[in-house]
């Protein structure tokens, strides 16, 4: 497979209720694709926090998967608020979700510690006012 895979999405901003249906797709191409179910928890893990963090913070985004023979890479990006303090962000219980999403059961403060938990590299390019886009790779073993 000299060229990736590519699946992309739209994540619907505020809509909880589909929030994590990329992952959960994913999950099945994965699975359809034989890679091995420990590579694929945590490409869902990242890919659905990730998604949640898009849908609390940014009023949703796109969500773009690469699969290569030897790793999977996960590109979410949106048009949102931007990180104003990446390093304070990724703080494990760091949240600026509001008391709204937190009463909903979100907004804990481990979505970037999470997705950073989960992948064998990360990368936030974030600007405040113009958006954020992390892109995470996991390794195929």
């Amino acid at each position: 497979m000299s060229e990736p895979l590519v699946f992309t999405f739209d994540i619907d901003g505020e809509d909880f209720i589909t929030a994590g249906q990329a992952s959960v797709q994913i999950k099945n191409n994965l699975r359809q694709l034989g890679i091995s179910p420990d590579v694929i928890r945590k490409v869902s893990i990242a890919m659905y926090e990730g998604e949640i963090n898009m849908v609390i913070h940014a009023k949703g985004g796109t969500a773009k998967v690469e699969v290569y023979e030897d790793r999977i890479v996960i590109i979410l990006a949106d048009k949102g608020p931007g990180i104003k303090d990446i390093e304070k962000a990724m703080q494990e219980g760091y949240s600026t979700a509001s008391d709204n999403i937190r009463n909903l059961g979100f907004g804990a403060g481990m979505g970037l510690p999470n997705m950073k938990n989960y992948t064998d590299s990360m990368n936030i390019d974030s600007e405040v006012g113009v958006g954020t886009t992390v892109t995470m790779v996991v390794n195929i073993k």
